[in-house]
């Protein structure tokens, strides 16, 4: 599947899932954007001078928090957003790089 048909896969789907879409001017770092909720509104607001992989890699990545099976995207799609899903962080007695905490 193309990059340009997985953006568009991926657009669609926020568009079932209630979460709008929007390429805007954003100050500062370029690729910037990200899931946010304005009033009341789920919205992806995406920097509009980002690349269409970075676009594909904010939406996958906010599509991950919202629950799709039931929309039944494109295996490709489906795959792209499962490698964005966090696992839970666990508590550990270990502090960073796996070190014991002092104590």
């Amino acid at each position: 599947m193309k990059l340009e048909a997985v953006l568009l896969e991926l657009e669609g789907l926020a568009k079932k899932v209630a979460v709008r879409v929007t390429y805007e001017a954003i100050g500062g770092e370029l690729g910037a954007g990200g899931l946010c909720k304005v009033k009341g509104e789920w919205r992806v607001i995406v920097d509009k001078r980002t690349t269409p992989t970075e676009r594909v890699s904010i939406l996958s990545q906010a599509l991950a928090r919202f629950p799709i099976e039931d929309h039944a995207p494109p295996e490709e799609v489906q795959k792209l957003i499962d490698q964005s899903r966090r696992p839970p962080l666990r508590k550990s007695a270990s502090g960073p790089e796996g070190k014991k905490e002092p104590g």
